[in-house]
């Protein structure tokens, strides 16, 4: 009981400051007359050197909703299998639904209202999975996998997804085009009136 009584008082300090905590802080005003010191900074400090184009290149690796940067190649939910099985099964699971981590394949019984969030009800874009499975996995080795193995991954997990047959054979020019379930639950952020992000 002798906390509940002391309690009080670890709060008086706090409410008696409060009115000041809540007034603008002038030392750390974020408009430019308090920035000038950062003006005189010099454009280089003379380390490093600017990255070149195929530097660059081999790290802009982001894929777009709409394929835009998918790179060439091909595979297949057969050849995906065999990968997923050496490389990506000791985390997920022999068919995907096990773990321990992250489940990826919807089960039978799952709906797009599963509180299991899978590839197949709730990625909006088959893209991303290629996307995050090339320069994320496997854990152990990320960025390891050729393209045309992501492809095949990306294929085994939109068959087991019961997205795709399984004897598509997917590349850059259809990917985009795969109808995720879930496409229609991923809306525009449209708000006004407030911060808005694009």
């Amino acid at each position: 009981m002798k906390a509940l009584y002391l309690l009080p008082l670890l709060f008086v300090p706090f409410l008696q400051r409060s009115d000041t905590l809540l007034q603008p802080d002038p030392v750390h005003r974020t408009d430019t007359v308090h920035r000038s010191d950062t003006l005189a900074w010099p454009s280089s400090f003379g380390i490093g050197r600017p990255a070149t184009a195929s530097e660059i290149a081999v790290l802009n690796t982001s894929i777009r909703p709409d394929g835009k940067g998918l790179p060439p190649g091909s595979g297949n939910a057969m050849a995906g299998k065999i990968i997923y099985a050496a490389k990506c099964a000791v985390c997920h699971g022999r068919t995907g639904t096990e773990g321990p981590y992250m489940q990826l394949v919807t089960k039978t019984n799952d709906s797009l209202s599963s509180r299991v969030k899978t590839i197949g009800n709730y990625w909006p874009y088959a893209t991303t999975i290629f996307d995050y499975t090339r320069r994320a996995m496997p854990f152990n080795a990320p960025g390891s996998l050729s393209d045309n193995e992501v492809y095949s991954l990306t294929a085994f997990l939109l068959a087991a997804n019961r997205v795709i047959d399984s004897q598509t054979v997917i590349n850059s020019s259809n990917l985009a085009g795969i109808k995720m379930p879930a496409r229609g639950r991923f809306v525009p952020d449209d708000r006004k009136g407030g911060p808005e992000v694009r």
